[in-house]
């Protein structure tokens, strides 16, 4: 079978039990170990590591989103932080523009390299934005202003619902017409032990968006996934019921029982493996064992469990690297030999 028929199944729960993983190497660190990564790299061939430079991300640079935020960038290749606010006052939305779908991408050119993919018989997905709908309330209102907005029910919220809900239903049609096998979604819902609001103000403000973009993709035939930081485990059930096929949550964060319980054999889990606790400060043998135990707690002989990790600066290089090899070590632990 190729590549995208495996995940596929995988994702599906029709597979054979094969665990794919993946991960992610902040430049800087790669920088540093380069040869250490390389050697790594040759020793686990069957675990992607993957290193994106955005140099817009560079430490003190400011940039201008498109749909108007303000964003400083304190420290080389992470995450940045919005300064301005465009809708910081209400009065302001009467005049707002929001940008075109239409522009969101060079959109023949990736239906040529989908197309192209597919072809070769890859797994192919289309994206929206980090912080693509809850955060991205939080952008352009700021987060103090839209947990009021929330709290009291603010008229307005519902307009700039409305307002974002379009413009992402318009790339998500696009990326359907251009013939993705999946959608993947960004949205960081959760704090470290809570969401941010109720369980029931989430299911007023932002399931049903929610509902409205998985199920377009799904009934579509195209697959839909969502990567989420934080605690969410109040809202698991809720997002499966938005048609999910694959949820990525945080492993310790959110606890394996938690996640066995909740998601195990109903939606494909794509777990995201911690970074602040065992990989941080553990041993390579605690992070091996770490790993092993989500491989049997949440994997199964048809699928439904990937496997990611981000590795960021202050993070042991060994540590890193005991990841990468877990992941090539129990790649094939529920496949039948």
């Amino acid at each position: 079978m190729t590549e995208r028929e495996r995940l596929l199944n995988c994702i599906e729960l029709k597979g054979d039990g094969e665990i794919f993983s993946s991960v992610s190497i902040i430049p800087t660190v790669w920088d540093n170990n380069k040869e250490y990564f390389e050697k790594i790299q040759k020793e686990c061939p069957n675990v992607p590591i993957g290193v994106s430079r955005d140099e817009t991300r560079r430490a003190g640079n400011k940039v201008r989103d498109k749909w108007g935020c303000l964003w400083i960038y304190p420290l080389d290749y992470l995450d940045g932080q919005v300064i301005e606010h465009p809708l910081d006052n209400w009065e302001k939305l009467k005049d707002y523009k929001p940008p075109d779908p239409e522009k969101y991408t060079d959109w023949e050119k990736a239906k040529k390299d989908i197309e192209e993919a597919k072809r070769k018989g890859n797994f192919t997905s289309g994206g929206v934005d980090h912080g693509f709908f809850f955060l991205l309330i939080t952008y352009l209102r700021g987060f103090e202003n839209a947990m009021i907005d929330f709290a009291e029910g603010n008229k307005n919220i519902f307009k700039l619902i409305e307002i974002i809900e379009n413009y992402w239903l318009g790339v998500i049609k696009k990326w359907i017409d251009i013939g993705v096998d999946m959608i993947g979604f960004g949205d960081d819902l959760g704090l470290q032990t809570s969401l941010p609001m109720s369980p029931q103000a989430w299911r007023k403000y932002i399931k049903p968006s929610y509902m409205k973009f998985f199920g377009l993709c799904r009934d579509n035939g195209v697959h839909a996934g969502l990567h989420t930081d934080g605690w969410i485990v109040s809202i698991m059930e809720d997002l499966i019921e938005c048609r999910l096929s694959v949820l990525n949550p945080q492993d310790m964060v959110n606890g394996i029982d938690n996640i066995e319980r909740l998601l195990k054999g109903r939606i494909c889990i794509d777990l995201d493996i911690d970074r602040q606790h065992i990989t941080y400060s553990g041993t390579p043998e605690e992070i091996d064992r770490h790993i092993l135990n989500c491989v049997k707690r949440l994997g199964s002989e048809k699928g439904g469990l990937i496997l990611k990790f981000g590795a960021y600066p202050g993070t042991p290089v060994e540590n890193i690297g005991a990841v990468i090899k877990a992941f090539e070590k129990y790649r094939y632990y529920w496949v039948k030999k």
